[in-house]
């Protein structure tokens, strides 16, 4: 099963930019959907971004659409959030997600592969 190993998360200010990163163990990274999610202190694990296996179709939650950019790179087993104009409340523990499922995918329970997750967290 594929083990995924997300990178690139930390403290920052409102405004700026991070890019997560999220490594995949297999070199059959291209038959697996991707997701981010991200989970608050307090807070049920909520959706913010998924890709296709190709990279052709994404999707996105309100509160990142405009701001959040995910992207993968099959070549590298790598899937990437790029995430711009951070917010407060964008502080969270990000997670990627895999699934062999087709399309997107949007819920959580869609999703067999879970990374550790890493911090994110905006100043204000």
């Amino acid at each position: 099963q594929v083990q995924l190993v997300e990178s690139g998360g930390g403290l920052v200010q409102a405004g700026d930019s991070l890019r997560l990163s999220c490594a995949a163990s297999e070199r059959t990274f291209s038959s697996y959907i991707m997701g981010w999610f991200r989970q608050a202190p307090g807070k049920e694990r909520e959706f913010v971004a998924t890709i296709s296996r190709g990279g052709g179709t994404t999707s996105y939650a309100d509160s990142v659409k405009g701001r959040f950019t995910i992207s993968r790179d099959n070549a590298k087993n790598t899937a990437y959030l790029q995430m711009n104009s951070l917010k407060p409340e964008d502080t969270a523990v990000y997670y990627c997600a895999g699934s062999l499922r087709g399309g997107v995918r949007s819920t959580s329970e869609a999703y067999d592969y879970w990374g550790q997750g890493t911090q994110v967290t905006v100043s204000s």
